[in-house]
């Protein structure tokens, strides 16, 4: 039986409040822009309802996709027989905790985060106030840029479990490692975060996030839309300085194309398909491969 029948029954009587959306195509909600229609899209508005989704999604067999703002997700044309519960529309606040703490829902993008900490003249997220994610997925994939990464000033989130209920995890327990973290690839999910930051001059903060957010508009395509960094960073090695010497900057393969600015991004260039993609990123490993006889690990999470 389809399963959006008796999920559809479910959410008209305990949750008729709720937004949901059918056949919402993904490219309008990950940065790639790319992505056919997800069959369910919810934009839960509480914790409570989070919770009541998840809970409907495994009694229904709906495959939930938790996403925050779709930085790091490429989706496929033909789009997903799942539901997508979006986090970043609503469950996005952020403030101030005691002492030194920030306290963010997981839905609430790194940049604000960095903003609030920047005007409590605190100071360790400088690193994080350019990446385009959301905090929930910083902390699942340990983002990190310029020096800095998630695990350096996390203490604590809060997360649903296996059984459906909130639970809270140390920064310990996270194994918060290079792009990696307890949550990747798990069910379960996190709902807010705590950080722990440290006091600093408010102007020194400010500068430094202006310092970096013009590094990365110097060396970054940020007029096209992309995933980012669309591989690991090998061990000893610079992907994109790889893929360069390999004579692939520039290389296009439909509307998908090896950044000319920076060789570690793949650009949409306009109308780029997920195979388009795919099929990049399987030319640019196959080619460092045989030339370099280095493997390329993709940083974008692939989403079937």
């Amino acid at each position: 039986m389809d399963w959006t029948i008796e999920f559809d029954k479910a959410i008209e009587q305990y949750l008729p409040d709720l937004e949901v959306l059918q056949d919402e195509p993904m490219s309008r909600h990950t940065t790639f822009r790319i992505g056919g229609p997800a069959k369910r899209m919810a934009f839960p508005s509480s914790r409570e309802q989070l919770v009541l989704l998840m809970s409907f999604a495994k009694n229904y067999g709906a495959n939930p996709l938790v996403i925050g703002n779709g930085s790091n997700l490429l989706v496929p044309d033909e789009g997903l027989d799942r539901l997508v519960i979006d986090t970043s529309a609503n469950l996005n606040r952020v403030e101030r905790g005691s002492g030194n703490t920030v306290l963010a829902d997981a839905g609430a993008t790194l940049a604000r985060t960095a903003d609030l900490a920047c005007k409590s003249g605190l100071t360790g997220l400088e690193f994080a106030h350019g990446i385009p994610g959301t905090v929930g997925g910083g902390v699942c994939m340990n983002a990190g840029a310029y020096g800095g990464e998630m695990k350096d000033v996390v203490t604590s989130c809060r997360y649903v479990g296996g059984d459906g209920e909130i639970h809270e995890m140390s920064a310990a327990e996270m194994q918060l490692t290079y792009r990696h973290s307890v949550f990747s690839g798990s069910s379960m999910v996190i709902t807010s975060v705590t950080m722990e930051l440290v006091p600093g001059d408010k102007a020194e903060i400010k500068s430094r996030m202006e310092e970096l957010m013009q590094r990365r508009r110097d060396k970054q395509p940020l007029n096209f839309p992309s995933c980012g960094s669309t591989f690991k960073r090998p061990e000893g090695y610079f992907a994109a300085a790889l893929i360069e010497e390999c004579g692939l900057k520039g290389f296009t393969i439909g509307g998908a194309q090896v950044s000319e600015k920076h060789s570690g991004f793949v650009i949409n260039r306009g109308g780029a398909t997920c195979a388009d993609v795919t099929a990049l990123m399987a030319v640019i490993q196959r080619r460092v491969w045989e030339e370099k006889g280095v493997r390329l690990e993709p940083e974008i999470k692939m989403i079937h």
